[in-house]
Formats: C-alpha cells, sequence, structure tokens
C-alpha cells in the first residue's frame, strides 16, 4: 500500500457530511416534538429562520409576497410573513383557492399572520409586484407532479423577475430524488431545515435549489441519531483525509503501475488524455497500449509514459501482468480490436485479480455482452451509459439517481461512479458519496477519460476500490472548478483539468 494515499482506518472518522431523504426528516422531526407542550415551536423557528436569512440576503427587500401551500411548509410561510410585518415591510400571502391550511400547526400561524393584520390574497393567475418571492407551497410534502392550478402558481413563481427564497425545498422538486416530475420553482436560494437533503444536490437539485442553507432548528442532537443517512456529501475539502503526504523515502514503485488501454483509429486523444491524467494525479508508472499510429503524438505528449503498439491482444503479453492497476475504455471502440483486447484484458485481470477501471466504451461492450467483473472494479458511466448498463432509459436514470447507482453496484457488483451534476459513487451495498464540486464547463468530450484515469492513479497507490473511486471523482471536480476560475466554464477543455491537477492532487492537510 502507498504511503502518499491510504485507505482510512477501520474506525476512523469518515470525510463529509451526511445527507438523508424525506422519511428521515420526519423522523428526526418527531422526535424533536415528542412531549412538547407546543407542537409549532419548530413551525415557529421555521419561520423565523427564514426570515433572518431573508433579512442577511436581500436587506432592501421591501415588498414580500410569501407563496403558502396548505401544510406545515405554508405554515412556516406564515410566520416569516409575520416577521415581515412587524418590521414594517410590505407582506401579502398568495395562496391557491384550495390551499387554506389543514394542519392544526398551519391554522395557527394563518391566524396570528391574520391578526397581525396580514393580508392573503387568492392566486389569480398573477403575482403582486415584489423584491422578493418566498416558496413556501410544499416543501418535503409533495411527492407527485404539481396538479394544474399548482403548476400555473410555479409558472408565476419562476416568471416573477426576482430572486426566490424557497423553504426546505423547492416546490415540485423531489427532495429525495434529485428529479421533477413537472414544474418545479427554481430558486435563489433554498433554506433547509434540520438536516440537509440528497434531492437537492444531484440530478435537477442543483438548478432548482440555488444557494443552499440550513438551520437546524435548535434541536437535540440526540433527535438525529437514528435518522438513516442516504449519501455522504463530499467537497474540496475532504482531498486532504485521502491525499497525505508522501513519506522521504517514497520511490515510483511505492505509487503503483497504471497501464492504459484504448485508442483505437481515430480516439488516439482519448487514451493519451487518461494517460496524462494518471501521471498527474500522482502514479508512480504509467504505461500506454495503444494503435501503433499513436505512439509518436502520445510520447511527444507524455514522454514520462511507457508507450507500447498494441495492433493485436499478443502484443499485451507481460504488461497485463505488470500492471497494478488496468484503466480500459477510452478511445477502445466498439470494432474488432476493442473487442479484443476488452475480452483478453478482462479474462487476464479476472485470472490475477488486477484492479480495473472501465469507461467508455469498456462500458458499452459490458452491456452488450454482460459477464463478471473481477472484485473491486470500478465503473465510470455517464447517465446514457447506465441506462444501457441497467437495460434503463436515460430518463428513468436521471428521475432517480441515488437509487441508480445502488442498483449498478449492486448489479454489476462493482463501485460505480455515475457521472452528471452531482455525481454519485456507491459501492455494493454501501451508502453514496455526492460529489459537491464540479461545473456545466465540464460537459464536454474527454472529461470522462481524464477522470479514468484520475481513479486508476489513485487505485494504483494504495486506495481501495470504493475511496479511489470517491477522492479520483471529487479531485477529478476540484481540478475542472480551478480551471474554470481562470477563464470560465465556457471552453473549458479536458486538458486545462490535468494542467491544474498536480496542485489539486496536493492539498494542504487538515488541521
Amino acid at each position: 500500500m502507498s504511503a502518499s494515499c491510504a485507505t482510512p482506518a477501520s474506525g476512523a472518522s469518515l470525510p463529509g457530511t451526511p445527507l438523508f431523504d424525506a422519511a428521515a426528516l420526519r423522523a428526526i422531526e418527531a422526535a424533536a416534538l415528542a412531549g412538547a407542550d407546543d407542537t409549532t415551536v419548530l413551525m415557529q423557528r421555521a419561520g423565523q429562520a427564514a426570515w433572518r436569512t431573508l433579512l442577511a440576503q436581500w436587506p432592501q427587500a421591501r415588498r414580500i409576497v410569501v407563496v403558502c401551500g396548505p401544510g406545515n411548509n405554508g405554515g412556516d410561510g406564515y410566520v416569516l410573513a409575520t416577521q415581515a410585518l412587524a418590521s414594517g415591510r410590505d407582506a401579502v400571502v398568495v395562496r391557491l383557492a384550495s390551499h387554506a391550511p389543514r394542519t392544526d400547526a398551519a391554522q395557527a400561524m394563518c391566524a396570528a399572520f391574520e391578526a397581525a393584520g396580514g393580508r392573503i390574497l387568492v392566486f389569480d393567475g398573477a403575482l403582486p409586484a415584489a423584491d422578493l418571492v418566498v416558496d413556501a407551497v410544499f416543501g418535503i410534502g409533495l411527492s407527485r407532479a404539481p396538479d394544474d392550478a399548482t403548476a400555473a402558481l410555479i409558472d408565476a413563481i419562476n416568471a416573477a423577475g426576482v430572486p426566490v427564497l424557497a423553504l426546505d425545498t423547492p416546490s415540485g422538486l423531489s427532495g429525495d430524488r434529485g428529479s421533477a416530475d413537472g414544474v418545479a420553482v427554481r430558486a435563489t436560494r433554498t433554506l433547509q431545515f434540520l438536516a440537509p437533503q440528497i434531492g437537492l444536490q444531484t440530478g435537477d437539485g442543483p438548478d432548482h435549489a440555488g444557494a443552499l442553507s440550513l438551520d437546524t432548528l435548535g434541536v437535540d442532537a440526540r433527535c438525529f441519531a437514528d435518522a438513516q443517512a442516504q449519501a455522504r456529501r463530499i467537497d474540496a475539502h475532504d482531498l486532504a483525509h485521502w491525499l497525505r503526504p508522501r513519506p522521504r523515502n517514497a520511490h515510483k514503485g511505492s505509487h503503483g503501475r497504471v497501464l492504459c488501454i484504448g485508442g483505437d483509429h481515430g480516439t488516439g486523444g482519448a487514451v493519451l488524455l487518461a494517460a496524462g491524467a494518471a501521471l498527474r494525479a500522482g502514479a508512480g508508472l504509467v504505461e500506454v497500449a495503444t494503435q501503433g499510429v499513436h505512439v509518436a503524438p502520445l510520447l511527444a505528449r507524455w514522454p514520462e509514459a511507457m508507450v507500447r503498439r498494441t495492433d493485436n491482444v499478443s502484443a499485451l503479453a507481460g504488461a497485463l501482468e505488470a500492471a497494478d492497476v488496468i484503466a480500459l475504455g477510452p478511445g477502445l471502440g466498439q470494432g474488432s480490436w476493442g473487442h479484443a483486447l476488452f475480452d483478453e484484458t478482462l479474462d487476464a485481470a479476472s485470472a490475477a485479480g488486477t484492479p480495473l477501471v472501465l469507461d467508455a466504451d469498456a462500458l458499452n461492450l459490458l452491456a452488450a455482452r454482460p459477464r463478471a467483473l473481477p472484485a473491486g472494479a470500478i465503473l465510470t458511466p455517464h447517465p446514457g451509459e447506465a441506462a444501457r448498463l441497467l437495460d434503463f432509459d436515460t430518463a428513468a436514470i436521471q428521475r432517480d439517481r441515488p437509487a441508480a447507482v445502488r442498483a449498478l453496484a449492486a448489479r454489476w457488483n462493482a463501485v460505480v461512479v455515475l457521472k452528471g451534476a452531482g455525481t454519485l459513487v456507491c459501492a455494493p451495498g454501501g451508502l453514496p458519496w455526492l460529489v459537491a464540486a464540479g461545473n456545466p464547463g465540464m460537459a464536454t468530450g474527454g472529461m470522462g477519460d481524464v477522470l479514468t484515469g484520475v481513479i486508476a492513479a489513485l487505485r494504483a497507490q494504495g486506495l481501495d476500490a470504493e475511496h479511489a473511486a470517491a477522492c479520483g471523482a471529487l479531485l477529478h471536480a476540484v481540478a475542472g472548478d480551478t480551471a474554470a476560475r481562470t477563464s470560465g466554464e465556457r471552453g473549458l477543455l479536458p486538458g486545462d483539468l490535468i494542467d491544474v491537477l498536480r496542485a489539486c492532487a496536493n492539498p494542504e492537510p487538515n488541521p
């Protein structure tokens, strides 16, 4: 095992922050209210927290429209509106005719708002002029597509042309799945209550939730003890958990030998990117097996790599046996050359127990010709490849990304990196990791090849499959954000990530 990266010892604290679903939030709320004399206490705290957030983010807002639903999320909105009235703001509540408060707590908060002189308007197709709109329609309470009347209300919120503060969850967005079954509020900021939600940080979540804030409402930590997390969120600060300083007596053999296989005619750039990323992510040795026409260009770009012409399977003799990790797929193609290398590599890796990282056409070949994978294999599909691996359609993958990554890990008995907004990493039977980094500029050809090289390098340096995949996906995303800060997201190239990988792979140790 490498001294530069090390799998956390058994019992060691995990990096990141737990993320929860609606069922866990309801359980936390129930535990907090157990035995309470006043069942509105959390609602009052939520509305007051929302008011503090509004003041902090939009102190100049004078005209505030609070759109309330019939449940407790609407009750939170009534509390905020009452606070706004007391401060001298022009605050008005808008709701559908069918959205009169239904719970005792929400009814009490609505009555308090009216007693304070608050006005309640029935939605007539347009919202009053406002400096800020507050979405308190459904929160975590909606588990289906909005009906026509609610959809029109959500459309009006989105069309208001002013900032939107969503309470708990943007209405219409699933806080569990990270997708919307119909229209959903696009908030400027979402204030989460009690605990952070997984669905706000993957798939459609980031586009709808905007900036995220959290208020635990003063709930005792014991109320969270039995809550079941659905993922762990990791960000740039967590890199130092895995990427530790190397000892002074380190040598190239300490950091593993990566074999990158790919680059059929016309796609040599893919394997070149994977090899360069593996070098910059710290692999001790990187070997490349590719078509002969790509050898000279690859050596010109990466003279540190060992490149061999691989016109047929026999040319891999010795390379497979020497590898500590094999990265298979970048530019592999699905022709006879790619098929032959795919079969030979999987046979050899299975026989020797060599760790595999599969991407691109290796995933497409696996989906077309399913076979068992050696233990510890890592798959890195984008949603389309994931759909083929599960025989779903891509929309089904995106409709519930957390469920999809768990299903992929179980189906292939492998660690899976489901790429996309809020990349998810999951080992079979494990708790997914959610990567809170990356940007839309990374949606371009070749980015996945860089990811493959990064993960293979970390695996070669001693991280186990799950942690190499989680750390690798995070390192790749952080490099994307670092590169984008220089000149922006549009036009970002995979090579730009490789240029900054070395700096990102050497984080300052956490205190």
